[in-house]
């Protein structure tokens, strides 16, 4: 086992739980034209922030989360002989602003993982941002962002509806699945892995980009990386969190 440098990161935004309603449609609703799940059993992971949490721990990072107290749940329903996901349900209390105190102690970096359901306004964005001392990171579905200030990650549907005036920024690293992320106007490829499920990969892959950015001291270096981390993310289904094996693969 290959020994790692631990970092300690300040991990704030939106968390739920992922919850997979495994059963088997063998027939019809008589009532609607839609299947009938006979439910045979049913798992929970941990998402949004708390698999961004889970993943960072994978590399021996101290984290410390900061994220809502109500509750957020995406239900799945599948079919579990094919693992086709045939609904999901999302069940979500009211969230409220994030309007707490920050901890007085030393992070090597802040991630924000948003993905905008109504704990971190764009005005907390920019003042966390403002406040920490160190390198950013955000992961957040917010058409405007601070990206002056921080590395900002997205996937290409997410920087198609950014805001004009950002897109040029230097700091954007935009994620395009197969073909591979874009960075300061170079492609760094993807891993060529057959896909099974894409959920939380993005997770993934912004967690090995902070621990290999603080490893290593630049995106450039820690972006190959990453894509590794992703492409074993996606050829699990559900929510995936890195083994000890991942991620000495991805070390090594």
């Amino acid at each position: 086992m290959q020994q790692r440098k631990q970092f300690k990161v300040l991990l704030i935004g939106d968390s739920c739980t992922d919850e997979y309603v495994y059963g088997v449609c063998e027939r019809l609703n008589p009532e609607a034209p839609v299947p009938i799940l006979r439910k045979t059993r049913v798992e929970t992971q941990r998402g949004m922030a708390l698999n961004v949490q889970q993943n960072l721990f994978a590399f021996d990072i101290e984290v410390t989360l900061i994220t809502q107290e109500e509750l957020i749940v995406k239900r799945r329903f599948i079919d579990e002989r094919y693992n086709q996901q045939i609904l999901r349900v999302d069940v979500e209390d009211r969230i409220e602003p994030f309007k707490g105190d920050m901890p007085n102690e030393y992070f090597d970096a802040l991630v924000i993982s948003d993905y905008d359901k109504g704990f971190l306004t764009s005005q907390k964005i920019y003042e966390l941002v403002e406040w920490f001392d160190g390198p950013v990171f955000i992961d957040s579905k917010k058409t405007t962002l601070p990206v002056d200030y921080a590395y900002i990650k997205i996937n290409d549907d997410e920087y198609s509806k950014l805001d004009e005036e950002l897109k040029d920024s230097p700091n954007l690293i935009v994620t395009k699945g197969s073909q591979g992320v874009d960075y300061q106007g170079k492609n760094f490829p993807s891993i060529q892995v057959g896909v099974f499920d894409v959920c939380g990969a993005g997770d993934t892959f912004l967690s090995a980009l902070v621990y290999f950015y603080l490893l290593y001291g630049t995106i450039e270096n820690a972006i190959p990386y990453a894509n590794k981390a992703a492409a074993i993310a996606v050829t699990h289904f559900g929510t995936y969190v890195l083994s000890e094996r991942d991620v000495n693969e991805i070390c090594n």
